[in-house]
């Protein structure tokens, strides 16, 4: 818990107003909610927007300026653990579970009213060496893949909302990734995960979840998988597209952008024409640094359309960031020279993509 005169102190010096410590009451959050709407003031993204939620990764640090963004209800009302919830995080040791960390998600999601977008249950990456390298047959790994899900799905079945059930299976060709999983079981792994899913966590809502999956080949073969998955008489609930985005051509990107307005629509109803909800899981936008005015803009645009063309599909149920702030992106460390990619810069001072997104929610709720 964050000590109030500390707390206090950090926002003031960061623009932020906080009062003495007394919790508002429900009249008081009521009120200011109603003068809000009665002028036209949107409080922030989460509550500019009725019908979808509006999420962000999270990593719980000493950070009060970022926590207090995420635990208040204005902008975000759902949240994903950033790593907390990975296999390497939670099962570091055949049948050796972890949940210490997991389990301050799920209980921050409880405590701060958030929905709980649970992350990841089957990966080829941030998988320990006794899973990747430890060369199970057919039906070992089976086995396997059943005990993980059964703990960790099972332990989290009433809080989390939405479960990304297999992490990135394809190639950029939209070919099958050849993972441990791939090359020991089959595809059949896919439908395998997603039954075990539903069998250990009935309640959530079961997602594949890719990154360049907003157009081409790719787009493709998640709507295989798809197809796959549904030939089995198993449920798939939706799509997450990753939305790991650059607004200007990067050697990151292979010197692409962003799709236009039009193919980002096209994309996500290419998904929902199958009968599954689609969301944007992990959205930020890079560009090589520094920020500039300029580069700021063409970023705000970027976002615009993403966020266009989830409200303007029915069946798209939410937008993730990932991430707060430019602070503490992931993007510097793994693409050196690209960065700045998020809604927050890295003083948490809102940048004008913010205020795209907050634009086309704040109107979504007009028509």
């Amino acid at each position: 818990m964050v000590h109030i005169s500390k707390l206090a102190a950090c926002l003031a010096a960061f623009g932020f107003a906080i009062a003495a410590p007394v919790e508002p009451t429900t009249a008081d959050t009521a009120s200011d909610i109603e003068v809000a709407e009665e002028r036209a003031i949107p409080l922030g993204l989460a509550q500019a927007w009725k019908r979808g939620y509006v999420g962000t990764a999270l990593t719980i640090r000493d950070d009060p300026i970022e926590q207090y963004i995420v635990q208040s209800p204005y902008d975000f009302d759902s949240i994903t653990p950033e790593n907390a919830m990975k296999w390497d995080a939670t099962e570091p040791a055949n049948n050796t579970f972890t949940f210490t960390d997991a389990d301050l998600y799920a209980n921050f999601s409880k405590t701060y009213n958030k929905q709980l977008r649970c992350h990841n249950l089957v990966w080829h990456s941030q998988l320990p060496n006794w899973v990747s390298q430890g060369g199970f047959d057919n039906a070992t790994l089976i086995s396997v893949m059943e005990n993980h899900i059964k703990n960790l799905a099972g332990r989290y079945k009433d809080v989390c909302t939405y479960w990304d059930v297999v992490n990135e299976a394809l190639n950029e060709d939209g070919t099958y990734r050849q993972s441990v999983w791939y090359t020991t079981i089959g595809e059949a792994y896919l439908p395998m995960a997603f039954r075990l899913a539903k069998k250990y966590s009935p309640k959530s809502k079961l997602f594949y979840n890719d990154y360049n999956i907003e157009q081409g080949a790719k787009a493709l073969g998640a709507q295989r998988i798809v197809k796959l998955i549904q030939s089995y008489g198993v449920q798939i609930d939706g799509v997450g597209s990753q939305a790991h985005l650059t607004s200007e051509p990067t050697a990151s990107s292979g010197n692409s952008v962003a799709p236009d307005y039009k193919t980002l629509a096209a994309t996500l109803k290419g998904f929902t024409d199958l009968n599954v909800d689609v969301a944007y899981t992990e959205l930020d936008v890079r560009f090589y640094t520094p920020a500039t005015p300029a580069k700021l803009r063409v970023q705000a645009d970027v976002y615009r359309r993403v966020t266009r063309s989830c409200v303007n599909n029915k069946r798209c149920v939410g937008i993730t960031l990932w991430g707060v702030s430019d602070k503490y992106s992931w993007i510097p460390g793994v693409f050196p020279a690209e960065g700045a990619a998020l809604a927050w810069d890295e003083n948490f001072q809102k940048k004008p993509a913010y205020n795209a997104m907050l634009n086309v929610l704040s109107n979504t709720n007009k028509k």
